[in-house]
């Protein structure tokens, strides 16, 4: 929903915990990436914001393949329009969801890593895989000597193997660039050797933390950079944050202070939010205590900037796009949940 500046919307009439989005950061954000990586160079991961109405700005720059996390995602992404090519970089034992949206005209895209993910896929009526590959992150993906087996598998039970993708998320956040660039190859020429065995076009890896860096990929799969967060600031890259959750001060002590804003409105895997001006001891379900460098009092509202954006976004309803002041655009999040 546009409200337009001055359009009478301001900060502080937002009831708190907000979920903020600032106007310029973002711009900022999606044309600097847009311009390090161009048109099909970059499949946004919607999952770090869920919400299709950033999606179409991202779009809009020249990104019209996505990635997604959910299936409930890739359902919102071509309701929204957006199903020009849905790529669904997760395993589902269940793909007939995803074999409707194909039916419908969207392209769909499933990763596999098994016998039991590629017979979901075809048994569901999805037609087009990414074999997912293991590159050092303990979490899904096939060993790099079996995707070539696996790959043939699927195009005996008919399916297109596009290419393969493998996610070197352990490597998002390593302070040392020199280290992070060489652990990036490594992860990479596993990907690189198993893209040999499967074929295909697509090779599909990376994110935030290792945009600049993949040499491999022929798609980035890149997804914080929109919003940020303190957890990726510590890299030094060319994004600004943009996310922030607008808190009320509700409580003052001599020494801290606490405000509306705690475990419900944050996601906290990542460590700490920051509060400018102030050191945060810890948060609890609906607080942050802090204690500031300047004295505060009752009423007077602060920026709480969050460590993981993803989760984060999850757990507010909508974003409010701010330019200083005013209240310019609401957007729903609406791609969260199952």
């Amino acid at each position: 929903m546009k409200l337009g500046a001055g359009g009478g919307v301001k900060l502080g009439a937002l009831a708190t915990p907000a979920l903020l989005v600032d106007s310029a950061a973002l711009d900022h954000n999606l044309r600097t990436m847009s311009a390090a990586l161009p048109g099909p160079r970059l499949r946004p991961h919607v999952k770090a914001h869920k919400c299709t109405a950033l999606a179409h700005r991202q779009a809009a720059l020249g990104h019209r393949a996505f990635t997604c996390a959910t299936v409930r995602e890739m359902e919102g992404m071509a309701a929204a329009g957006l199903g020009e090519d849905l790529l669904l970089a997760n395993e589902v034992l269940d793909a007939r969801r995803l074999g409707a949206l194909a039916a419908r005209g969207a392209r769909v895209t499933v990763a596999v890593d098994s016998e039991a993910t590629l017979e979901a896929a075809a048994a569901g009526g999805v037609r087009e895989v990414l074999v997912d590959v293991n590159v050092g992150l303990p979490r899904c993906g096939c060993a790099p000597e079996d995707a070539g087996r696996l790959a043939d598998l699927a195009r005996r039970r008919g399916l297109s193997v596009r290419g393969v993708m493998g996610y070197e998320g352990h490597l998002m956040i390593v302070p040392d660039r020199a280290e992070q660039a060489k652990r990036v190859a490594e992860a990479m020429a596993l990907l690189a050797r198993a893209a040999a065995d499967v074929g295909g076009d697509v090779i599909s890896a990376g994110g935030t933390g290792s945009y600049d860096l993949n040499r491999v990929a022929t798609e980035i799969q890149a997804g914080s950079y929109a919003l940020m967060d303190t957890a990726y600031a510590v890299l030094r890259q060319p994004f600004r944050l943009a996310l922030s959750v607008l808190a009320t001060v509700i409580s003052v002590s001599p020494r801290f202070a606490v405000a509306d804003c705690g475990l419900k409105a944050l996601g906290m895997d990542h460590g700490n939010p920051a509060v400018d001006g102030a050191k945060v001891w810890f948060c609890s379900d609906e607080h942050v205590t802090f204690a500031p460098e300047r004295p505060l009092r009752p009423g007077d509202r602060i920026r709480v900037w969050p460590a993981h954006v993803d989760p984060t976004v999850a757990y507010h309803e909508r974003l409010h796009v701010v330019d200083g002041e005013d209240v310019v655009e609401v957007w729903p999040v609406d791609l969260r949940g199952w």
